[in-house]
């Protein structure tokens, strides 16, 4: 893998976490600038940012074993957690949200709802914002 390839990636696996990224705008200049193929940048992406947003899910779930009242959260990750809640799994598409998508990630691992479903939805919303976004920059 390419040093780009490798920044992509890296980026848009912060901008899952905690920590702010902008790998909307890094991969809207790699595709723009045609040295990839589109393909290839909206896998690289989706991958790390889906690995990144596992990583905040993994976080929740080593939270509520730690603090297992969820009165315990801040006023942000209890409304996730009560959104998730009553909406179910469904409701972890959106986390390629900006600002909710990293709590509703969180709040799906303190509910420890099924890993492998939550990766697939999380996936499957990651994937249509990368497709867009590359859509608009082609």
């Amino acid at each position: 893998m390419s040093y780009e390839l490798g920044g992509l990636f890296l980026s848009a696996f912060i901008s899952s976490t905690i920590a702010p990224g902008g790998s909307e705008a890094i991969l809207a200049y790699m595709v723009a600038n045609g040295h990839y193929q589109v393909v290839q940048l909206v896998i690289v992406a989706t991958i790390g940012n889906t690995l990144g947003a596992m990583t905040t899910w993994f976080l929740g779930v080593l939270a509520a074993k730690k603090y297992p009242l969820a009165s315990l959260l801040p006023a942000n990750k209890q409304k996730a957690l009560d959104l998730v809640r009553n909406k179910g799994i469904w409701t972890l598409f959106f986390t390629w949200l900006p600002l909710v998508g990293d709590v509703l990630c969180f709040a799906g691992g303190w509910l420890k709802l099924p890993f492998l479903q939550a990766c697939l939805i999380i996936l499957l919303g990651k994937v249509g914002r990368y497709v867009v976004i590359a859509w608009m920059f082609v």
